[in-house]
Parts: structure tokens; sequence; C-alpha cells
């Protein structure tokens, strides 16, 4: 089963921020970590991750940090700010007032089983 877009592109920020909320990351990381954790249902490319990064650090919701990574590369590693955590709790009490109300329509839903 495939996601629709709207679903993968609604859920990016919340994504982004609680796995940055685990410890500071970079881009490829995180792609790696949302594949994992979706068992491969949500694949994102470079062309999605980026501009969410870009745009939650002009938010103000996380800062960017060129280092060396442990091959000696270079590597821009993400962290999430103050800010973003006050977000993280908002998007989560968000997507769980969704969640509640999808599953109470559902749970009395005998035809979707």
């Amino acid at each position: 089963m495939a996601l629709s877009k709207d679903l993968v592109a609604a859920s990016a920020t919340p994504l982004i921020l609680s796995i940055l909320a685990e410890g500071e990351s970079y881009g490829y990381a995180i792609i790696k970590r949302v594949k994992k954790l979706s068992k491969d249902e949500i694949q994102w490319a470079d062309g999605m991750l980026y501009p969410v990064l870009h745009r939650l650090e002009q938010q103000g919701l996380i800062e960017s940090k060129m280092r060396d990574s442990d091959t000696g590369r270079k590597r821009k590693y993400y962290h999430l700010k103050d800010k973003g955590v006050g977000m993280l709790k908002e998007q989560k009490q968000q997507w769980m007032t969704v969640h509640s109300i999808l599953e109470q329509l559902w749970e009395k839903k005998t035809c979707l089983t």
C-alpha cells in the first residue's frame, strides 16, 4: 500500500522533529530512519527532505552545523532548538486529536475490517 503524497507531506514536520528530539542527525540518516520506522512505506528523496529542513531552520525550530562525520567527510548535522520542542508538542497534540477522532469513527464501522 502506497501512502498518499498529501499524507507523507503532512507528516514530514512531526516526523523530522520527532527524530531530532532523539538527538542530532543529518539528512541521509533521517531518510533512513523514516524508511526503517515505516517498514519501507515512506521513502523520502533528498528533494523532498531538504526543503523541509531548510523551512524548519528558517522558522527557528532546528539549527544546523557543518561537522566532520565519522568517515571524515563534512556533513550538515541538524538539532532541535527549544522552539522546535514546543512545536513538536503542538504537532503531537494535533496528530493525537486526529488519530483519536479517526479511531472513534473507524471503531464503529465493521465494513472497514
